[in-house]
């Protein structure tokens, strides 16, 4: 789950903070970032189980009518469609997220308001009423449902955003990527695969954690080397004027650029003119953009550079 862009946003943050605390101990440092990414996995798990509890509010919501009317002797029958969606039944029986539950002891259990507010969201909107109208329902309407659900309702909500920093500083920026892997993990649920359901793993192999550690400690152990190419591009700017997170941005990039020779150069320079958008001034991404492709030009012109 942990992909390239959210380890170079991570190593951004925790390269900035580290400047920032006097760059001194870059063992910590490094602990410290996969400390962060391990939260950002923390967060995948926390939002799937969302779901799961927002499923429980709706049982506990229709098991009370019930007993109220069976108190006044009503005879009406409830659908339980909703509640007995097969997804996400087996979302709850997942083993995976059991044990993560287990050993987390995390639950949405303090946050009943939220989910009870999400709840009713969910019954108000099309999607839910169009899904309580069909004849019937198959096992990929069911994925489906919640699909829609998450995609339309849940990640459009701004209050799950202050929700979630009340909980965890790391998951200031984490949401926006976090979100997609749950999408991703809702459409790779198959019916046959019951609670032996594989959820997204933590990384997808160990090449990525190895390149969080060896971007970061690059970045640190050759700065001054990066900050000199930089400089050395700066045109009618001086250098020690230059915003201090496009400096830091710039310099893992060049770190990325001649550390791993497999990542294509344009491929390095859009993740880090995204990241310049998100983190920087307004006018930072096309100056960044032009920096770095300045230090390319010019690392193949003196032949230290020997990639496509």
């Amino acid at each position: 789950m942990i992909n390239r862009t959210l380890i170079r946003l991570k190593v951004v943050q925790l390269m900035y903070a580290f400047y920032q605390n006097g760059g001194k101990n870059i063992e910590t440092a490094e602990k410290e970032l996969l400390f962060s990414l391990s939260k950002a996995y923390d967060l995948y798990n926390y939002l799937l189980m969302l779901i799961i509890a927002i499923n429980r509010y709706a049982l506990s919501q229709i098991e009370r009518k019930e007993e109220l009317n069976q108190a006044a002797h009503i005879d009406e029958k409830l659908s339980r469609r909703f509640v007995d969606n097969k997804f996400i039944l087996q979302l709850e029986s997942n083993l995976q997220l059991e044990d993560y539950k287990q050993r987390m002891k995390k639950t949405w259990d303090n946050d009943l308001n939220y989910v009870k507010k999400l709840y009713e969201a969910i019954i108000a909107s099309d999607t839910y009423k169009e899904y309580m109208e069909m004849e019937s329902t198959t096992y990929a309407d069911d994925r489906e449902l919640w699909r829609k659900l998450y995609k339309g309702i849940i990640m459009k909500d701004e209050e799950l955003d202050d929700l979630l920093e009340d909980q965890s500083l790391y998951w200031n920026d984490d949401r926006a990527i976090v979100d997609t892997f749950v999408l991703k993990t809702i459409k790779r649920f198959e019916e046959e695969n019951g609670e032996n359901q594989e959820l997204i793993p933590e990384y997808k192999d160990d090449e990525d954690r190895d390149f969080a550690i060896r971007l970061f400690t690059r970045c640190i152990s050759n700065d001054e080397y990066y900050r000199s190419l930089i400089s050395r591009c700066v045109k009618n700017w001086e250098f020690n004027r230059l915003a201090y997170m496009d400096i830091i941005i710039m310099q893992i990039a060049v770190a990325e650029i001649l550390s791993f020779p497999q990542i294509p150069v344009s491929v390095t320079i859009n993740e880090y003119v995204e990241i310049a958008k998100w983190y920087s001034t307004p006018k930072s991404a096309s100056y960044v953009n032009g920096i770095i492709d300045a230090v390319v030009r010019m690392l193949r012109d003196e032949s230290k550079l020997m990639k496509a």
